[in-house]
């Protein structure tokens, strides 16, 4: 794929192998304006690429660099996410700024981007994730209207599990306990609950363990068949 170079100055070297990748929105009211943050040295912020609304990819900083996108985060024992993750920031002007439906060519770039990624090193589904997913006390993006299903049919992400659910009758503590076993960092607990909503059930985030909730959560837990990252 084509891939534009626009060199961003804020970066630093890392100290962990690649294992993840990290999706964001760039919540800001146009491309261009994130673009020119993400490049600019007083803003002490960075993305390894950007993915316009039109499909363009831009390279900031290049892999082997610990380029400043996920801030204070954690995600599967892993605190210095920057260190191991590839940052993709997705033009979106986010919620603040008139939340709206990402366009069929930047998915279609994303997708594209993810699955290169993906394979170059080596990276697992359940490490795709959001910057919510990181970061739940903070962030909600890339958001509930991201498409997550259309990656994960096409094993770039972890799908919605659907089929033979079982409700484990967890209590709230014990739901926690799951989700920080899955990898979220609980210590705001509403947060890390509608994370997990936003992710995986985004029609409706309101907080509230219900028994879908723990359906989906026990199925992400349950074994998988070898060979299914």
């Amino acid at each position: 794929m084509k891939i534009i170079e626009a060199p961003s100055p804020n970066y630093d070297e890392r100290s962990l192998p690649i294992t993840m990748i990290v999706l964001h929105y760039t919540g800001m009211q146009d491309g261009e304006s994130a673009i020119a943050r993400l490049r600019d040295p007083a803003a002490k912020v960075s993305s390894h690429y950007v993915v316009a609304e039109d499909g363009t990819v831009l390279r900031l900083v290049d892999d082997d660099k610990r380029a400043w996108h996920a801030g204070r985060s954690h995600w599967r024992d892993v605190d210095d996410v920057n260190s191991a993750s590839i940052g993709i920031e997705i033009v979106n002007p986010g919620h603040e700024f008139g939340y709206r439906p990402f366009p069929d060519e930047q998915i279609d770039a994303v997708i594209r981007l993810v699955h290169d990624i993906k394979d170059r090193y080596e990276i697992t589904r359940g490490n795709i994730v959001g910057h919510s997913d990181i970061a739940p006390a903070r962030k909600r993006d890339p958001g509930e209207l991201f498409p997550w299903g259309k990656l994960a049919r096409l094993r770039l992400a972890l799908p919605r599990p659907t089929q033979n659910l079982m409700d484990p009758m967890w209590t709230q503590s014990g739901f926690l306990i799951a989700l920080e076993r899955f990898g979220y960092d609980v210590s705001d607990p509403l947060a890390a609950i509608m994370a997990f909503q936003r992710r995986f059930r985004p029609e409706l985030i309101d907080g509230e363990i219900d028994a879908e909730c723990r359906m989906i959560l026990l199925a992400l837990l349950l074994p998988k068949p070898r060979g299914d990252d």
